[in-house]
């Protein structure tokens, strides 16, 4: 029992175990409750339903994010709520994306949710390797913030000029190594990643990978690159991995689940890129300063966070007021 407790009490990259244990406990049954439980089946899930899941996630965020100001203090639980903030804000992009690849590939709504699933569980590793390594490299060489911020300032200016979300799906690199080096059936077989089909030369069963596989793979890359700018942008309001990583991880859970609402509503978003640029960039000063010594106050930046993105989505929803709501993809 003691060799459990001073276990549970060691400190782990700045925080005590069970901080963590407590974090990933209440993933798992999250995961586990969203899969064996809402989704059991191959359905349809409504832009209600969606809102719905989406304001449960957002509320247990808020919970959790309440026991790390109660158990850290108030610093720290305003840094897990303005970090939480800022990568919902750039993670919407992302959603953007993720529905130019399921109208590529042609993947039905009723299976879209068994890919974000699984996409979820490679974002949730993915980032833990991403936050556990640009926080070694931050706490060893400060000046390596530098560097973050100047990404995060091109990657702004760069989304002031880029000309909408889809781009070319077909000259994908991911997507072109992946038509080069694995079998693909031209054809969904339900909601299988995988399928044996004869082979055309040999006539053996083997194994191919269906469109619905490649779609999770590309999504997984694109969360990778988003990673890249979202990451550095957190370590921005606070250094703490335990932060960074916890907020990352709640955001993404809750954005997933209202996919199903923005996706439908896409065209409703179309100057929302200009808010997620003025973040982005605002962000990277923001991190330019942190080496030299300089911080903004935290409740300053998520009130700031706060009314840039409401200001694209009300500026949004009001220039496209006359447009009428896109139907759902196929």
């Amino acid at each position: 029992m003691e060799l459990l407790t001073a276990a549970l009490t060691a400190d782990f990259l700045g925080t005590p175990v069970y901080f963590w244990a407590a974090f990933l406990a209440i993933v798992v049954a999250l995961l586990a409750f969203d899969l064996g439980v809402l989704h059991r089946g191959d359905t349809e899930i409504s832009a209600r339903e969606s809102f719905i899941l989406y304001s449960g996630y957002v509320a247990i965020a808020a919970a959790f994010g309440s026991w790390v100001w109660w158990s850290h203090g108030s610093q720290s639980g305003l840094e897990f709520f303005t970090g939480y903030v800022i990568e919902q804000s750039l993670a919407m992009d992302n959603i953007f994306v993720i529905a130019t690849i399921f109208g590529f590939f042609a993947i039905p709504r009723a299976y879209q949710h068994r890919v974000l699933f699984w996409g979820i569980i490679g974002a949730i590793v993915m980032r833990a390797i991403m936050i556990g390594f640009g926080a070694a490299l931050v706490s060893k060489f400060s000046w390596v913030l530098f560097i973050f911020g100047a990404f995060l300032l091109f990657t702004g200016f760069k989304m002031f000029t880029s000309d909408g979300h889809e781009g070319d799906m077909a000259s994908n690199p991911v997507l072109r190594f992946m038509r080069k080096h694995f079998r693909i059936t031209d054809k969904l077989h339900g909601h299988d990643f995988t399928v044996k089909l004869p082979d055309t030369k040999t006539g053996k069963l083997v194994t191919h990978l269906t469109p619905l596989c490649v779609a999770l793979v590309v999504v997984e890359a694109v969360d990778l690159v988003f990673a890249v700018d979202s990451v550095p942008a957190i370590f921005a309001v606070t250094l703490d991995p335990f932060i960074v990583y916890t907020s990352n991880i709640f955001a993404i859970l809750g954005l997933r689940s209202l996919y199903f609402a923005l996706a439908a509503a896409m065209h409703r978003f179309a100057y929302l890129k200009y808010s997620l640029a003025i973040i982005l960039i605002l962000v990277g000063i923001k991190v330019f300063l942190v080496p030299l010594g300089i911080k903004i106050d935290v409740l300053i930046s998520l009130t700031l966070t706060l009314a840039i993105l409401a200001g694209g989505i009300i500026y949004s929803i009001w220039k496209t007021r006359n447009t009428q709501l896109a139907g759902p993809s196929t």
